[in-house]
């Protein structure tokens, strides 16, 4: 059997019971799943490709990779070949599943940060390797390491790492032997900073050898519950990646291609969501404040990181008193149990109610 840890979630069950004896009921703010409508031209995609017996392709469709393409670039300055892109059945699996498509194994260690989402750890476990969760790559010393994670903009504290840091990470893990998975699916959503890629030319010279850069269309295009995104970078990785993914019949279906073709090619309605999002966090962060929480970090993503300075089951608890559920820190780590991790996702009406709360 695989040592597993527990599904944190399950922890947090009596607190949602908690909040949920509301009077105006609860306010969920723990998971950061999207509450907004599938916008129109991604529906209309889908259901013009609905008629689809035959197998998809694990590489999926040239048009979908150039609209991949085309929005690195158009977005983030990124220039990279379609050919180089590879779509996924929504990003989690890949970061749980990449250790293992790899060859990664015991004896290995996989590097994460020490304040990140549990399923680099898990990936590193499905594997057989061992998780390490660092900020520190130097301490490593000469070890050769075959895979380090970034995650920019965090889950959970929303820093943003900028292109010197991320710099020293390349420049570290080529010199070491190194993968650089860099986890993306916030890059859109930069508040107070702006994220940028790890195939950005200010960070890899313009070179993508060993840097791969997964993105989502879960939070910028509200497809959470299409399971849509992709990987990009290093050609030979991307080919070693497909050939494994083949085998495994990991293919994303033909529908969900369009409709990532549509959402990629449209930048209109990722525009409207992200003023959705920005309305919500300027309502709750000074609401949040008032009552004694301090916002940390938080620069973008779709979470405000944040501590009235107690344990953070504590904190947990006072908010579930309120009605309001939020995630313990803890649960991304050791180093957040003083924090909590709060979401934007909610709707405007329960962002509201939360407020109101607050105050």
């Amino acid at each position: 059997m695989i040592g597993l840890p527990d599904f944190p979630w399950d922890r947090l069950t009596p607190y949602k019971e908690l909040a949920g004896r509301h009077e105006d009921g609860i306010v969920d703010l723990s998971v950061g799943t999207p509450v907004d409508p599938v916008p129109d031209v991604v529906r209309r995609a889908l259901a013009d490709a609905s008629d689809s017996p035959g197998y998809p392709l694990t590489y999926g469709t040239e048009r979908l990779r150039s609209a991949a393409a085309g929005w690195l670039r158009r977005r983030h300055g990124v220039v990279l070949d379609q050919a180089d892109v590879l779509p996924l059945i929504g990003s989690k699996e890949f970061v749980a599943w990449l250790p293992t498509l790899l060859g990664i194994g015991p004896g290995q260690r996989v590097i994460f940060p020490e304040l990140a989402y549990p399923t680099y750890d898990v990936g590193a476990r499905l594997a057989g390797a061992e998780p390490y969760a660092t900020d520190g790559l130097l301490a490593l010393g000469p070890e050769r390491v075959p895979l380090v994670w970034v995650n920019s903009p965090s889950n959970p504290t929303g820093k943003v790492l900028p292109a010197e840091h991320l710099r020293k990470v390349v420049s570290w893990a080529r010199e070491h032997g190194a993968i650089v998975a860099s986890d993306e699916c916030y890059i859109e959503l930069g508040w107070e900073e702006q994220p940028i890629s790890i195939l950005h030319p200010d960070v890899c010279g313009g070179s993508h050898e060993g840097l791969l850069a997964v993105h989502s269309l879960s939070k910028r295009s509200n497809l959470a519950g299409y399971r849509a995104g992709f990987v990009a970078g290093d050609p030979a990785l991307i080919r070693r990646l497909l050939e494994v993914r083949k085998h495994a019949g990991m293919i994303v279906p033909a529908p969900v291609q369009a409709a990532m073709t549509a959402a990629l090619d449209d930048d209109a309605h990722a525009e409207e969501q992200r003023a959705r999002y920005a309305a919500r966090r300027a309502a709750l962060r000074p609401a949040l404040e008032s009552a004694g929480w301090r916002i940390e970090h938080s620069a973008a993503g779709l979470y405000l990181w944040a501590s009235n300075g107690e344990n953070c089951w504590d904190q947990v608890r006072a908010l579930a008193e309120k009605g309001v559920l939020v995630a313990p820190g803890d649960f991304y780590g050791a180093a957040g149990d003083r924090h909590v991790r709060i979401a934007v996702t909610a709707s405007d009406e329960r962002v509201d109610a939360a407020v109101r709360r607050l105050q």
